[in-house]
């Protein structure tokens, strides 16, 4: 197990290895209430498998276990059930790992736990980085794909979703470095719109914010369970540490 989260986050630097260097671009907040929204969570699971079990698996998850939010056998069957032949079987895909390595320089990691290797405690959340990595892909011509990002610089992975959000390209501007004016940056000011996409910004965004939902769901599917039983679990021992207080004092007060 050690050793699979090793190789987990060492191979994640083909999709979203460290964040530029220390600093860089600010992440986004991951709309959180989309945890415990079970459609958002069931939209998120069928662009997980679109967009993504082509080339990423998820080792994992058994496709069975959708059913914690909100999904029959029936409609995984139908809608989701593409790279397998059993509900109960993991979410593997069928590109051989020798071959992607040729093909892309290296194999697309595993996606099961993706959402808990990326945190970074002066960041935010995995959720949050995954969220603001799916929105600041832009065309770079200079790039192998075509394709550059804001979270991740010199990606190596294309823009998957540009078909939702259409293109865009970033826009910088080049002043001098103030702590070595001999040298010149460039200064982020934003995205401009090349090409519409399906969906408008709103949308896109919607849709990120349920694949990530789902990313971070797969990760710990049983998390909101744990969560209320911990709450419980507080409430518990608050009541249990009155009562031991009491009964201490009780058997104290005549002791001199």
């Amino acid at each position: 197990m050690k050793k699979f989260f090793l190789s987990l986050l060492v191979s994640f630097g083909f999709i979203t290895g460290a964040a530029a260097s220390e600093g860089g671009y600010a992440w986004d907040k991951f709309p959180t209430e989309k945890m415990s929204d079970m459609a958002a969570l069931q939209h998120g699971a069928q662009l997980f498998v679109n967009y993504c079990l082509n080339c990423h698996s998820a080792n994992y998850m058994r496709y069975n276990r959708m059913h914690d939010i909100g999904l029959t056998d029936d409609e995984i069957k139908k809608n989701l059930l593409f790279a397998a032949d059993k509900v109960g079987d993991t979410m593997k895909v069928s590109l051989d790992p020798k071959r992607a390595k040729e093909w892309l320089a290296a194999a697309p990691p595993d996606l099961t736990l993706i959402a808990r290797s990326r945190a970074d405690i002066s960041k935010g959340s995995g959720a949050d980085y995954l969220y603001t990595y799916l929105r600041t892909f832009y065309r770079d011509d200079t790039k192998a794909t075509g394709w550059n990002n804001m979270a991740f610089p010199d990606v190596a992975m294309p823009h998957v979703l540009w078909e939702l959000q259409g293109q865009q390209v970033a826009k910088f501007v080049e002043e001098k470095d103030h702590h070595d004016p001999s040298k010149t940056i460039h200064r982020f000011e934003g995205f401009e719109k090349t090409s519409p996409g399906k969906l408008d910004e709103h949308a896109y965004d919607q849709a990120v914010g349920d694949l990530v939902a789902y990313l971070q769901w797969m990760g710990e599917p049983a998390q909101e369970h744990r969560v209320r039983i911990g709450v419980w679990v507080l409430l518990f021992l608050s009541v249990l540490t009155v009562f031991t207080w009491r009964l201490n004092a009780s058997y104290w007060k005549d002791v001199k």
